[in-house]
C-alpha cells in the first residue's frame, strides 16, 4: 500500500509540473503585460500554442540530420526528469534517493549539449550564433552552479535534495550571510539559463541579440512545440529549486497525510505565483545587456557562490 501511494505521489508530481509550466510561462508574460500598461495575452496562451503546433506538419530542411528529429523529444525528456526530481510539495518522493543536485545540473547539461549541437546541425548562421552564445553561458553558469551546489552541501552535508530540504526548514538554520549570497548567485544563474531579461529577451527575434530563439529557428510543428514546452519546464525548475532550497515552508513530510499533501500543493502554487510576480516585474524594470557584458554578469555570480563556500568553510555560524 505505501508503495502504491509514493507511485501515485511522484505520478501526481511529475504530472503536476507537466501541467503548471506553461501556467507560469503565460501568467510571466501577462504580468509583464499588465505592468507595461497593456491588456496581455491570456493566462491559458500557452496551452493553445502547444495545441496549435501539435496540429501542424514538421518543415525540415534537406540536410537535416537524423539528429535533428530527436533532440526534441531528448531535451524534453532530460528537462521534465530533471524538474521531477525537484521536491515540489513533500520530500522524500519515490525517486528521491536520485534527486541529487548534481544530477539535476548534468541533466539539463545534456539538453542544453544537444540544443546547441540542434543549431549547428542545419547549418544556419543564425543557428550558429545562438549555439557559440548559448555555449559560451554555460562555460560560466554552470561553475557558478556548482559553487551553490558547494555551500548548500556544506551547510546539509549532502547534495540531495530532500536531505537539504529537511535541514533548512529546521529552526537551527537561522538567517545566514552565506545562504544570502547563494540565492543572489542562484536568482543570476537562473536568469541566464533561461535566456531573460538581462541576459536575453524571449519575445525578440532580432538576430544580433537572441540566443536561445536562433537556436531554434528550424523547428516547427511538434518538434517546436516540445522545445518549447522544454523551455517552459526549466523555467519552472529554477523557481521549484529557489522555493524548495530558500523557502521550503509548507512542503509536506515523507509521511504526511493528504491535508499536508494539499496544503503544500497550495503553498507550492503560491511560491510559483509570487516567482513570476517578482520575474515580471525585474524584467520590466531593467534593460536588456550587451552580450559583451554577460560575462560580467555571470562572473559576478560565480563570485558570489565562492565567497558563500568560503564562508561557510571557514565560518560554519555565517
Amino acid at each position: 500500500m505505501a508503495l502504491i501511494l509514493d507511485l501515485a505521489v511522484q505520478g501526481a508530481q511529475m504530472l503536476l509540473v507537466l501541467l503548471l509550466a506553461p501556467l507560469l510561462t503565460g501568467f510571466v508574460r501577462k504580468a509583464k503585460a499588465r505592468f507595461l500598461r497593456r491588456r496581455g495575452p491570456p493566462l491559458w496562451q500557452p496551452y493553445l500554442d502547444l495545441v496549435r503546433l501539435m496540429r501542424k506538419d514538421v518543415v525540415l530542411a534537406h540536410n537535416a540530420s537524423w539528429l535533428f528529429r530527436v533532440i526534441p523529444y531528448l531535451v524534453f525528456a532530460a528537462t521534465w526528469v530533471a524538474v521531477s526530481l525537484v521536491p515540489t510539495f513533500r520530500t522524500g518522493l519515490l525517486f528521491s534517493w536520485s534527486a541529487d543536485l548534481i544530477a539535476i545540473i548534468a541533466l539539463l547539461g545534456s539538453a542544453r549539449f544537444f540544443q546547441a549541437l540542434a543549431g549547428l546541425d542545419v547549418g544556419t548562421s543564425f543557428g550558429g550564433i545562438g549555439s557559440s552564445r548559448e555555449v559560451m553561458i554555460a562555460s560560466l553558469a554552470e561553475p557558478a552552479m556548482i559553487m551553490i551546489v558547494f555551500t548548500l552541501a556544506l551547510l546539509a552535508g549532502s547534495t540531495q535534495l530532500s536531505t537539504m530540504v529537511g535541514f533548512l526548514v529546521s529552526p537551527e538554520v537561522g538567517l545566514r550571510v552565506s545562504l544570502g549570497l547563494a540565492l543572489i548567485a542562484l536568482i543570476m544563474v537562473a536568469i541566464a539559463e533561461n535566456a531573460r531579461i538581462p541576459v536575453d529577451n524571449p519575445a525578440t527575434h532580432l538576430e544580433l541579440t537572441m540566443v536561445h530563439e536562433a537556436m531554434v529557428l528550424e523547428y516547427s510543428g511538434r518538434h517546436l512545440a516540445l522545445i518549447d514546452l522544454a523551455a517552459s519546464l526549466k523555467l519552472l525548475l529554477y523557481v521549484s529549486l529557489i522555493a524548495c532550497l530558500f523557502a521550503p515552508w509548507g512542503i509536506a513530510g515523507a509521511s504526511a497525510g493528504l491535508a499536508a499533501l494539499a496544503i503544500g500543493a497550495a503553498a507550492y502554487v503560491g511560491k510559483l505565483a509570487a516567482g513570476g510576480f517578482l520575474l515580471a516585474l525585474f524584467e520590466t524594470s531593467i534593460a536588456k545587456m550587451r552580450v559583451f557584458r554577460v560575462p560580467e554578469f555571470l562572473g559576478a555570480a560565480l563570485m558570489l557562490g565562492l565567497l558563500a563556500t568560503l564562508l561557510l568553510f571557514f565560518s560554519r555560524s555565517l
